[in-house]
């Protein structure tokens, strides 16, 4: 069997962050992980190339990337494409799933990844992709990838392949039609009754569900608050200097407003898709209302404004990305000592 292996540039052992720039790039051999996937899988088993690209390079240049992975792996006449684990790399997830998923319709052969649950690639490539589920630690690395390896010999030899919970993949939202012997009213009585007297039972269906959020205690005065903006409506300065995404974004952006009391239109940019952004651009203070919190500030009702707007795209974004980086933004916040935060949308 001849195996494609993609690994970002930590896992590739070119570097950390210094590299996460660096383009796509091919070694003729197994690298790091991928030498454990060889003794893992059939003996005949070899990862006859290795593509290493930087997290950043990837997904900023996702397009040039790909079609110069696929290049590559139609080059190396490969039998199996298998990217990551990924594990929690949210950068290493999207590239990684975008990848497999390119191979899969363009190339036509077996691939599969692994991700954890939270890993914004999960989210974005679980419907078309099987991805194993690796939690976020990468010192599993060889139970993920002997599940990894188990399941790609399955896709390698067209096996019929079992449910998530027998194969450890992340379901993938698809519903499967299955002879039982008993009907769908009685197996629901079922399970209400174990429900109701506190016995075990297992769903046929599981909803979407949320960690509650409690509220925060009030502002006690505004007059002595600090507060800042927060916007999830794309607003960037001039080349978006982060190369925030207009869908699906992986970053967040601080920009300084510091003895600035309006944004002007021709000092900023949309990177948002979805809506109609040409108010925004004549005047940004609709979207991020400067000049109505510099004359809440000089009236008092405030007591000030941060030198710093937060800025990001919320479009068609995975969950698990946005509660990672409203995470890195509340940090942000209380480093600053932000009492509150208004946050405004599209």
């Amino acid at each position: 069997m001849r195996i494609v292996h993609y690994l970002n540039q930590f896992f590739g052992g070119l570097g950390g962050e210094e590299k996460a720039g660096m383009a796509l790039e091919a070694c003729a051999e197994a690298v790091g992980p991928g030498k454990l996937l060889e003794q893992l899988l059939d003996a005949e088993a070899r990862v006859v190339l290795t593509l290493v690209c930087g997290d950043n390079y990837a997904v900023e240049n996702q397009e040039l990337m790909i079609e110069s992975a696929l290049e590559k792996v139609r080059e190396a006449n490969a039998e199996l494409l298998v990217a990551g684990p990924c594990f929690l790399a949210g950068r290493y997830g999207m590239a990684a799933g975008s990848l497999c998923a390119a191979v899969q319709a363009k190339i036509g052969i077996p691939v599969i990844t692994g991700m954890a649950r939270e890993n914004p690639g999960a989210d974005l490539y679980r419907e078309s992709l099987f991805i194993i589920d690796s939690g976020d630690s990468a010192a599993k690395m060889r139970e993920v990838l002997t599940k990894m390896a188990r399941l790609a010999e399955k896709l390698i030899r067209n096996e019929p392949i079992g449910s998530p919970k027998e194969e450890d993949y992340i379901p993938r939202g698809l519903i499967r039609d299955e002879f039982v012997e008993k009907t769908a009213a009685e197996r629901l009585v079922d399970m209400v009754l174990a429900k109701a007297k506190g016995k075990a039972f297992e769903s046929e269906m599981s909803p979407t569900t949320f960690r509650p959020v409690s509220m925060p205690p009030g502002v006690s005065d505004l007059r002595k608050a600090k507060l800042m903006l927060i916007t999830d409506g794309g607003l960037v300065p001039k080349g978006n200097p982060d190369k925030i995404q207009g869908s699906a974004a992986t970053r967040w952006g601080a920009y300084s407003i510091k003895s600035c009391d309006d944004l002007k239109g021709e000092d900023y940019e949309i990177s948002h898709g979805g809506y109609d952004a040409q108010y925004v651009r004549q005047d940004p203070d609709r979207l991020v209302p400067l000049d109505v919190m510099r004359e809440l500030e000089q009236e008092g009702v405030i007591g000030e404004l941060c030198d710093e707007f937060i800025s990001t795209s919320g479009l068609a974004n995975p969950l698990s990305n946005t509660r990672r980086m409203g995470r890195e933004m509340a940090e942000k916040a209380k480093r600053l000592g932000i009492d509150a935060i208004i946050l405004t949308s599209t």
